[in-house]
């Protein structure tokens, strides 16, 4: 449960940085927009196209005449990553469905956006709450292994040296004449410990001391 909570949080800032630097295609632009770049009246709107950026040429020689009632000169360039440029461009609001069609047909990416603030101020609060819910889980995670861990090896060892017992009890019978030790080898010792044991107790049994890469 602790690591599915913490995954969700995780993958929620992994959304929400994709955003943050992803292309202009997908990415929020609120960071990039300032209030002046915006018009917004009773009739004007301004709009933010995504613009290829072999296509910024065309996209400054037609942008006017995409439809009727664009502003002149109103586009300009606010931000450029590596595959697009963000423009904007003001006019009537009557056609901006006409224009929004004129501009795909020409390969022209309009972003609906609305600057506000409130939004902007509401965004950067998820996030930082996300950034704390994130550290917060990732610390009581840790903590909860960390406790967790000693208890379910000492179990681990438990079970072990219980099932040593009742196996040579199984093999060599009762009454209970037998010594249960633990090995522990260093890593390069390992194979040459298993060499000995295996020469020890003789060909019918020495599968037992063979590693799962030797059997």
């Amino acid at each position: 449960v602790r690591v599915a909570e913490y995954g969700n949080v995780k993958s929620q800032l992994g959304a929400i940085n994709r955003k943050q630097t992803g292309s202009l295609a997908v990415r929020d632009l609120s960071n990039l927009i300032k209030p002046e770049d915006m018009v917004t009246s009773e009739h004007l709107v301004t709009l933010l196209s995504i613009v290829p950026k072999y296509s910024q040429k065309d996209w400054l020689s037609s942008y006017e005449s995409l439809d009727t009632f664009v502003v002149p000169r109103s586009s300009k360039k606010l931000y450029e990553d590596n595959e697009y440029a963000l423009y904007t461009v003001t006019l009537f609001a009557k056609v901006v469905d006409n224009f929004k069609v004129h501009a795909r047909e020409k390969g022209f990416q309009i972003r609906d956006f609305e600057y506000s603030p409130e939004a902007q101020e509401s965004r950067k609060q998820e996030l930082e709450k996300l950034l704390q819910d994130q550290e917060v889980m990732r610390t009581s995670l840790l903590q909860w292994c960390y406790a967790s861990y000693s208890e379910v090896f000492s179990s681990w060892m438990h079970f072990s040296a219980v099932r040593v017992f009742v196996e040579s009890i199984l093999r060599y019978g009762l009454p209970a004449r037998f010594l249960s030790v633990v090995l522990a080898p260093s890593t390069k010792s390992e194979k040459k410990v298993r060499n000995i044991l295996e020469g020890l107790c003789g060909n019918a049994n020495s599968s037992y001391w063979r590693s799962e890469d030797d059997v």
